[in-house]
């Protein structure tokens, strides 16, 4: 069993049109509606995969029941705190001239209340779970150290955890020595405080964090590929060619192709081979967290791994 925490749940609405033309009436051509946050499309791959996976957070209102029945359609156990306020949508807006738009509402204020019956309840998932996911943003009302609070009651009980956030929920988060880190270069740049123009610079960035107590670091570099960092030893990965269609998801995939490899006890060469074959055959999908399997597994025969 891998447990998922998604702070910020969101019903993921993917629009299609030819052009985006800000300040003008925008009539889309179709919609589709899918659960959606970082950690729900992290279980959703990895149900893919046949992992067990249970989902957790704050769910609230209409979408946050539409939202549980669709997880349970997709077998996925949902374990969620109920709120009063409506569960957010995020808008995500797929052009035919390659500009992808996401608009993304702020999520319901959660009370201290409900706050302390999630960390009561995740100690309680974590204790029955092999690795923890922590993904995406906090709602209104969770504190910045949410997530290092979370590495450390997991830790407690002996389990290891994938850390992928953004801003000070990720700089407060490395604080407490996840298992895993994974950021893109610019959440990398504002944990180091610089910027990061090349490889090596990203490099030395990543053995920053080793250094203060990370396991591993993988980072998202785009359509550049990925980099993976443990103590004394650099990977890198080019990103296979692809037409993208939506890149959103792309490091949800690679955070689920970690956990995977990790639970298989695989070799970190086949670990970031792997998560860059499955980071490019999202992206060749409209709906985030959806692999197309087959292509995925073809990809993977081609990709180097270039240490560095």
């Amino acid at each position: 069993m891998i447990l998922t925490v998604t702070l910020n749940p969101a019903v993921d609405k993917t629009y299609r049109t030819g052009e985006l033309f800000p300040g003008r009436v925008n009539r889309m051509r179709s919609v589709d509606n899918i659960p959606g946050g970082k950690g729900i499309n992290v279980s959703k791959i990895l149900r893919q995969y046949n992992y067990e996976v249970t989902a957790t957070g704050f769910l609230g209102g209409y979408q946050g029941r539409w939202m549980e029945a669709q997880l349970d359609r997709l077998r996925i156990r949902s374990a969620f705190i109920r709120v009063e306020e409506e569960t957010r949508s995020s808008m995500n807006i797929v052009a035919d001239n390659g500009y992808v738009t996401e608009i993304l509402e702020p999520g319901p204020h959660i009370s201290d209340t409900s706050l302390k019956e999630f960390m009561k309840n995740f100690v309680l998932l974590a204790e029955e779970s092999s690795l923890v996911i922590l993904s995406g943003s906090a709602a209104p009302g969770i504190p910045s150290d949410i997530y290092a609070r979370l590495i450390q009651s997991a830790s407690a009980v002996g389990k290891q955890v994938v850390l992928d956030t953004s801003g000070e929920l990720l700089k407060e988060g490395v604080k407490a020595s996840p298992a895993v880190v994974k950021p893109n270069r610019k959440e990398l740049e504002y944990i180091i405080g610089r910027r990061l123009p090349d490889r090596e610079a990203v490099k030395e960035a990543a053995e920053v964090l080793l250094s203060d107590g990370v396991g591993l670091v993988m980072v998202s570099l785009g359509d550049k590929g990925l980099l993976l960092a443990e103590n004394g030893r650099c990977l890198y990965a080019r990103a296979p060619r692809v037409s993208a269609l939506n890149t959103v998801g792309c490091g949800d995939s690679v955070v689920a192709s970690l956990a995977m490899s990790i639970t298989a006890g695989e070799e970190k060469e086949e670990m970031l081979r792997k998560a860059a074959a499955i980071s490019a055959a999202n992206a060749t999908t409209l709906e985030s967290g959806n692999v197309p399997l087959k292509l995925a597994e073809d990809m993977l025969r081609n990709i180097q791994i270039e240490e560095i």
